[in-house]
């Protein structure tokens, strides 16, 4: 019978990351071909621009950010599926090709947001899972049979799930055939993007049970791209928190929620919905992120956050904060110029802060 602890990653130094991404930029060419050649000009979308970011060995990262943010473009990068602009990837110390062999590209597996979508509708589920053993080598033919019952055993199908097609499943059940297909191919790290997002409300817990259970069992790595900060309170060690192509806070997931330190994570935890008021004294954070993202292909100079940060200053339009780290913390970063140490004039504290955002609020709708 096939080990299926042979699924997880391989016993190396826990204090390397697995994962390390340094310098990462993506950009998508906009715009007429035609055009750009007679006006000798080119405009370019930067959807991941300079980021840094490590994965621990066997950690659970959370990225989370507004739509736009480019967090499924770096899951793509990252993946080996979108090939970067420039910037460096590293495995195990050793950095990845430009274009991987079939060995990197096994290493990390994507769980994609759309699980029909990102099925074979002709093959049946056995088909699919022989396809990536038999391309992989992953075990003899002679054993993919009973591997592969195996697997959907430990995603929660039975067996009889091998001769069913995806338009015989629900959703749930689909994006549990979509894990079992990344994990066929034994990944060191899962990159799940929006695994949830378009499954009932029912069905999300056990989908998201299901990731935490085998994280445990094969030491996955796992990075869970999401909107909804609940399920990263419930999965992750870490959060990194994106907007405009860029990294701008990075945080234990306890302390992100509990001492946020950029104006636009604030803002995010602000946005949870509540079920209730909060009682009359209590130190409300303010009111969720004001107005809209500017456009990619024209960013702010200085902060990108600046045209809907309630303390912007001066200093924001001269200088791009970069991420810093708090001198009695070192596994908190934040890119603000007021994140550590001290406030924008005339805001002392953080309840200063969140009035300043319930008057940019109420400056709008003058």
């Amino acid at each position: 019978m096939t080990d299926t602890a042979a699924l997880g990653t391989t016993n190396l130094d826990p204090t390397v990351p697995l994962l390390s991404v340094k310098g990462m930029a993506v950009s998508f060419a906009v715009g007429s071909r035609l055009a750009a050649r007679i006006k000798n000009e080119q405009r370019f979308l930067r959807a991941v621009d300079g980021v840094d970011l490590d994965l621990g060995r066997g950690e659970a990262l959370a990225l989370v950010g507004e739509s736009g943010s480019g967090k499924s473009t770096f899951a793509l990068a990252l993946a080996g599926l979108r090939p970067p602009d420039r910037g460096e990837i590293r495995f195990n110390e050793r950095m990845l090709p430009r274009h991987r062999s079939r060995e990197d590209q096994r290493r990390i597996q994507m769980v994609f947001q759309d699980p029909y979508s990102s099925l074979n509708p002709r093959l049946t589920v056995g088909s699919m899972l022989r396809e990536l053993i038999r391309v992989h080598h992953i075990v003899p033919l002679g054993q993919a049979d009973e591997y592969c019952k195996e697997l959907l055993t430990l995603v929660g199908l039975g067996p009889d799930a091998m001769k069913a097609f995806p338009r015989q499943f629900s959703g749930g059940q689909r994006q549990r055939v979509a894990i079992a297909r990344a994990l066929v191919l034994r990944p060191d790290v899962l990159v799940a993007d929006e695994p949830v997002s378009a499954l009932d409300v029912s069905v999300q817990a056990t989908v998201l049970n299901l990731l935490r259970d085998l994280r445990a069992e094969l030491g996955l790595t796992l990075l869970l791209i999401s909107h909804n900060l609940a399920v990263v309170r419930h999965l992750c060690d870490r959060v990194a928190v994106m907007y405009l192509g860029r990294i701008v806070e990075v945080a234990p997931t306890g302390q992100l929620f509990s001492d946020p330190k950029h104006p636009y994570t604030k803002g995010l935890l602000a946005a949870i919905p509540k079920l209730a008021a909060s009682p009359p004294g209590a130190d409300d954070q303010g009111p969720a992120v004001i107005g809209d993202p500017p456009s990619p292909l024209r960013l702010p100079v200085g902060c990108r956050f600046r045209t809907r940060c309630p303390i912007a200053q001066q200093i924001c339009e001269e200088l791009d904060p970069q991420l810093t780290t708090g001198a009695s913390d070192t596994g908190h970063q934040a890119a603000c110029h007021f994140a550590f140490g001290g406030y924008a004039p005339g805001l002392q504290s953080p309840a200063s802060f969140s009035a300043a955002v319930t008057d940019a609020t109420g400056n709008q709708g003058d």
